[in-house]
């Protein structure tokens, strides 16, 4: 498999039970994989970005795992990116250092399947709100390879058991799904 850089962007992952689970599931799954926790690197939001340059370097694939938070990513990954992505390194006309990388986004939402729909409460399907990363696919001459979307597993369920039980079989079938996509890139 080639190498596999997976970005966690949850702004507080410890206290997470999706993210947390479908991490946990990936590094069973891929061993060979590089793992990048923005939260525990960064809590204080100040980015390596040269260490994290380095990462990127060495990637083939890129996933960028994460839960919406406001129609986005979190503003841990967000600053990531706009840390790490800058003109010369990424883009511009000497940035070419993602040239041919493969992204793929992961993420999470709380609220349920049918939320995310034309017509539904948020108004619009799960795949608009990841035109930001199409976009920056498209400047830094990388391909989107697709998606992996998981809704319904909200955190304010972890308390009840049941509901807790539910999100983490829908977090390790997010993973499964996930691992078996980086598997075909």
């Amino acid at each position: 498999m080639k190498n596999v850089l997976v970005v966690s962007g949850h702004t507080d992952l410890k206290n997470s039970v999706a993210n947390k689970t479908i991490l946990t599931e990936l590094e069973k799954e891929l061993p060979g994989a590089e793992f990048d926790y923005l939260d525990r690197l960064y809590p204080d939001f100040r980015i390596d970005a040269e260490a994290e340059r380095r990462k990127l370097i060495r990637a083939d694939i890129i996933a960028l795992q994460f839960p919406l938070f406001w129609y986005s990513v979190p503003s841990l990954m967000s600053r990531w990116i706009e840390e790490t992505f800058v003109h010369g390194f990424s883009h511009g006309s000497s940035g070419d250092k993602l040239h041919g990388k493969k992204l793929v986004a992961s993420f999470t939402a709380g609220a349920p399947e049918d939320m995310y729909r034309r017509g539904g409460g948020m108004g619009y399907e799960a795949e608009d709100f990841l035109a930001p990363i199409k976009a920056m696919c498209g400047l830094c001459g990388m391909e989107f390879a697709g998606f992996i979307f998981t809704c319904g597993v909200s955190y304010l369920n972890r308390s009840d058991a049941g509901e807790r039980a539910r999100t983490e079989a829908l977090a390790k079938d997010h993973a499964r799904r996930l691992t078996e996509l980086l598997k075909t890139l």
